[in-house]
């Protein structure tokens, strides 16, 4: 048999033999091992760039190289925020009280304390794309039905909740506001940090610009910020609310499945990919959850059947078609925009 013969042989049997559902997950637990070194290594070296960036924002002579260092500051925060995001998964430095130390101290930092957002995080995960289910850590998702039936009010506060503007705005809607605010009055008890989280926030911000002026608060408190909490507000949103997403009812909904037909692999350029710590590989995060950021592309690149995924970018033309979509259309199974309702 020649070569081009045994080749094709060989990809035959690979496409008889594809994996699937809990087969497919248990393949992919042999990637859900960190090397403890690389977890150390992006961490402290992350925390370091966050750090060296701010601090050019007060040193640097220029506002244009404040703001643009502030901007670089909040672009290295959504970097951390998924390294912090991998410890809350145990795929990183686990059992390391160091880490603990950290991470607590950066989710008080980032305005998302442990316990809410691994509350909430940990929903979304047992939960994504269910159709009747509480839309905790996750954008709220209406049947056509559903929204036919809505009062006005509700109309505009559900939609509202998806606009573009409170996603660009996350600083305030998502964590000022649903991270701190929303889970401590829902709880005291339980989010009594998120609370502390936001005194801390707002105290800093007060003082920093009684202390350093409102050219240097901005570029070193307000912006970053404000750019992280965009960026990653929108990743969440995109990566289940894409053109071809699917939704299932509860009774018919499988873990594996939400996963690979319910969750995005974003393609983005080596730089993005970097930035926002391979999150965009988000299916195969979200089938285990347990492999380390920086093994998702090792993974992709094993299992063919990861890669025939729903793709989406960040190219304007893609981000303005998730944008679009509002409610999911039972009829024909896919998520419409609000022409699509009349």
């Amino acid at each position: 048999m020649d070569a081009q013969a045994l080749e094709a042989c060989q990809e035959l049997n690979h496409n008889i033999f594809m994996l699937c559902g809990k087969e497919l997950i248990l393949a992919t637990r042999p990637f859900a091992k960190e090397i403890r070194i690389k977890s150390w290594y992006y961490t402290i070296s992350t925390i370091l760039l966050i750090a060296l960036s701010l601090t050019a924002t007060i040193v640097v002579p220029f506002f244009a190289l404040k703001i643009l260092f502030g901007i670089v500051a909040g672009l290295f925060m959504v970097r951390m925020f998924i390294i912090y995001h991998d410890h809350q998964h145990h795929s990183i430095l686990t059992h390391s009280k160091l880490a603990n130390f950290i991470m607590t101290g950066f989710g008080y930092f980032i305005l998302s304390p442990t316990s809410i957002w691994k509350r909430s995080h940990d929903h979304h995960h047992n939960n994504n794309s269910k159709l009747f289910s509480a839309s905790i850590g996750s954008y709220p998702i209406a049947t056509k039905r559903k929204f036919e039936e809505m009062t006005s009010r509700q109309r505009f506060e559900y939609l509202a909740i998806r606009h573009p503007l409170t996603i660009a705005m996350g600083y305030f809607t998502m964590f000022i506001f649903g991270m701190c605010i929303g889970s401590f009055i829902s709880n005291p008890r339980k989010h009594w940090d998120s609370l502390f989280a936001l005194i801390i926030h707002v105290s800093l911000s007060v003082l920093f610009f009684v202390v350093l002026g409102w050219k240097v608060w901005f570029c070193f408190f307000f912006l970053p910020y404000i750019i992280a909490f965009a960026l990653g507000a929108y990743l969440f949103y995109a990566q289940h609310n894409f053109p071809g997403v699917t939704f299932a009812e509860n009774n018919e909904w499988a873990y594996e499945k939400a996963a690979l037909e319910s969750s995005s692999y974003m393609e983005m350029n080596p730089v993005m990919a970097w930035i926002t710590g391979n999150i965009g590989y988000h299916h195969i995060h979200h089938l285990n959850s347990k492999i380390p950021f920086y093994r998702l592309p090792e993974v992709m690149s094993e299992f063919k059947e990861l890669q025939q995924c729903k793709r989406t970018s960040l190219k304007p033309k893609e981000v303005a078609a998730c944008l679009r979509l509002k409610i999911w259309d039972q009829e024909k199974q896919q998520m419409v925009g609000l022409k699509g309702i009349n």
